[in-house]
């Protein structure tokens, strides 16, 4: 499928494009409106197809919980190894398309890892979000308490943190929306043991100065709107003698990382961002 089309129903999926124009821009692409919509109901087809976990759970054990947050019982998904015993625990934050299937997968591949691993649903105070089509989980996620998304993902920390099945030390990662979210927790909780934001918008520098975790920050080349605040960023995590890493990925957009979504997936730099998240993790919550 051309990779134009691609990026177009994705954008439509993500909320940035209106029905309306999509289906325009699709006739276009597809040279009339009767193919484009043939071409649509593949592309829903492929996505219905999608939304099933694509990782394997075998040798480890996933349910979906709720733990207390700051707005009440917020949902998550927990995966962790078989095996009973303590694991360093990692928080998943995801993008702002809410607990998709892509962010179960991922919260599983963490769980393969070693950790016990748990991806809470932000969209917990309005009902969690809505299976099927995510067009509108943007606008709900902008509808969310900033500071209360925040205290519910430091809550989230917390119970990682006294879980009987976690050691005691907590990570957190976190994807786009989710990125910057990441960010916020290692402001707001001096607790928190180590941060890898994914393209994540950073805090004010006068804001750094209170993160206390390692930084491991992932951004991609082509991505001008998050990249702005780097250097101010890496200048206040310097001054603040805070740890960090930055690796920008030549080459790549925004959501790299995402192999749910083709037009923006880059293999190679997925993978090397994901083996250095693992090695770092596993160095810093031992």
């Amino acid at each position: 499928m051309d990779k134009a089309i691609i990026q177009l129903y994705g954008s439509y999926k993500k909320g940035e494009t209106s029905r309306r124009n999509f289906l325009k821009k699709l006739s276009l692409y597809a040279g009339g409106t009767a193919s484009a919509m043939a071409l649509l109901s593949l592309m829903e087809e492929n996505d219905l197809h999608a939304s099933v976990w694509q990782e394997s759970t075998s040798g480890l054990i996933t349910e979906n919980i709720t733990y207390p947050g700051d707005s009440g019982e917020v949902k998550a998904f927990l995966a962790r190894p078989k095996e009973k015993k303590k694991y360093p625990a990692v928080l998943v934050i995801h993008e702002n398309r809410g607990l998709q299937p892509h962010i179960k997968d991922v919260t599983i591949r963490m769980a393969r890892e070693g950790f016990l691993s748990m991806a809470p649903d932000a969209l917990s105070p309005l009902g969690g979000t809505p299976e099927g089509d995510s067009s509108s989980v943007p606008s709900l996620i902008g509808k969310l308490d900033r500071d209360q998304t925040v205290k519910n993902f430091v809550a989230a920390v917390k119970y990682l943190e006294t879980h009987p099945l976690s050691n005691g030390k907590v990570g957190c990662t976190g994807f786009c929306w989710g990125g910057g979210m990441t960010n916020n927790v290692a402001v707001e909780y001096p607790g928190l043991d180590a941060a890898v934001p994914y393209y994540g918008s950073q805090r004010k520098p006068e804001d750094v100065p209170k993160i206390k975790a390692p930084i491991m920050a992932h951004y991609a080349e082509n991505d001008q709107r998050i990249n702005a605040g780097i250097d101010a960023f890496r200048e206040a995590l310097e001054k603040a003698k805070i740890e960090h890493q930055i690796f920008i990925y030549e080459g790549t957009g925004h959501a790299f990382n995402n192999d749910s979504n083709p037009g923006r997936y880059d293999e190679k730099a997925a993978k090397l961002a994901w083996s250095r998240t693992v090695g770092f993790f596993k160095d810093k919550l031992k």
